[in-house]
Order: structure tokens, then C-alpha cells, then sequence
């Protein structure tokens, strides 16, 4: 199985909108559980999908994500990697 990857907008649109904040939690989320060397991260500065309205922009494993706030920057990752019970 391949690694996941999450594709971060960094486009002025996105950043503004609040990708800043959603680098941040994703890299204390995956640091917290361990995960730093199981996921790629890409930050993309001249990233498009067209969607710059309905951003911040994410993009887990090919599927675009609109509208990500923290809490659905949260819920995206925990879907990912759920913590173990």
C-alpha cells in the first residue's frame, strides 16, 4: 500500500483563507502520533484546481477537499489515521 499523501494549497487564495493554520495542525497532528515518515505533505505554491472560491484547498490521496477549516482539517486526518484503541 502506498503512502497518503495530503496535498496542501499554499496559493494566496487558500493561504488567506486559512491553509496557514491547516500546515500547522496537520504537522503537530502526525508529529503527535508518530506518523512524520508515513505521510507525504506537499505544500503547493502554484497549485489550481480551479476551486479558489470554495477554498482553503485540500487534497488527501487525489480527492479534493473545499472549505477545510480546522475542524475539517481534524476530521480528515483522524479519518486517515484513527487512533489506535
Amino acid at each position: 500500500m502506498s503512502r497518503p499523501t495530503i496535498t496542501i494549497c499554499m496559493g494566496s487564495s487558500c493561504f488567506a483563507r486559512g491553509n496557514e493554520k491547516n500546515v500547522e495542525l496537520c504537522e503537530k497532528f502526525l508529529a503527535a502520533r508518530g506518523l512524520r515518515d508515513e505521510v507525504d505533505v506537499v505544500l503547493g505554491a502554484s497549485l489550481c484546481t480551479g476551486n479558489c472560491a470554495a477554498g482553503p484547498i485540500v487534497i488527501v490521496n487525489d480527492k479534493v477537499h473545499t472549505q477545510v477549516d480546522a475542524g475539517v482539517m481534524t476530521d480528515l486526518l483522524e479519518e486517515l489515521f484513527p487512533a489506535s484503541r
